[in-house]
């Protein structure tokens, strides 16, 4: 399927659900290209819990899990009066991570997260903090080219590998734009995001990231907009893909 869809007016939670409700309606199995846009991002618990529940029964990573590996909203809460601190923290922290995650049997971040990568990314001379530069650069107003607010997580030195399934990463870079009414909004582009495992957990963790930033920038958080050149239905069977809508549909009480 080559034509837009397109997914907005909705809440975090009713976004998700609509997106698979799409896959529910035809017989595909992609979504090429998906753009969502949101500006309502409150979660209906029932949904969130509905899904949380199958990923676990799945054996795949929670929505928490998968979020956190965009803005560890939970390290977040410790060092929220000092941004300085808490990259120094993940940056620390990640080093542990990183070298248990290798031991693994199954290992996910031996190349790095994304929230690592948006604060310590390997650069010509030397790591780069992102984030640090784009909120800099927005706060002092020498720069007026809006393309320098920009942040990448693929690096072709370590990702352009062979193989069926990497996993990471997926996330290709965001951006971040400043409006007339000064309200921060976050773009960000996928090559490929899986509905099931994955695309609930990236939302949130940008939209987390979203108020981060306009949090340390001391301006409203106005929209989150996402560009996803392949949505797949992934691990899930059609049959599963539509009981699992009909599971949530269920949960909010609609007909």
């Amino acid at each position: 399927m080559t034509s837009p869809t397109l997914i907005q007016d909705l809440n975090l939670s009713q976004s998700w659900m609509e997106v698979l409700k799409r896959f529910n309606d035809t017989s595909i199995t992609e979504l090429s290209p998906l753009v969502l846009t949101v500006t309502d991002f409150d979660e209906t618990e029932s949904i969130r819990k509905v899904l949380d529940n199958n990923l676990i029964a799945h054996n795949k990573q929670s929505i928490q899990t998968v979020s956190e590996t965009i803005f560890p909203v939970s390290l977040h809460r410790l060092f929220k009066d000092d941004r300085h601190r808490f990259f120094n923290e993940y940056k620390s922290n990640f080093k542990r991570i990183k070298r248990l995650d290798l031991m693994s049997r199954n290992p996910r971040n031996k190349r790095g997260t994304y929230f690592q990568r948006l604060i310590d990314y390997s650069g010509k001379d030397g790591r780069i903090n992102q984030l640090e530069n784009v909120i800099n650069s927005i706060q002092d107003n020498k720069n007026n080219r809006r393309s320098r607010y920009q942040a990448s997580t693929f690096d072709p030195n370590t990702d352009m590998l062979d193989g069926p399934y990497l996993g990471f990463p997926c996330l290709q870079h965001v951006t971040f734009y400043v409006t007339k009414e000064e309200g921060l909004v976050l773009n960000s582009f996928y090559a490929v995001q899986h509905i099931f495992e994955k695309a609930y957990g990236n939302w949130l963790g940008l939209i987390n990231l979203g108020k981060f930033v306009s949090g340390e920038l001391g301006i409203e958080f106005e929209r989150f907009n996402c560009f996803i050149s392949i949505e797949k239905l992934d691990t899930l069977t059609k049959t599963q893909a539509r009981a699992l809508y009909n599971e949530a549909v269920k949960g909010v009480g609609i007909r």
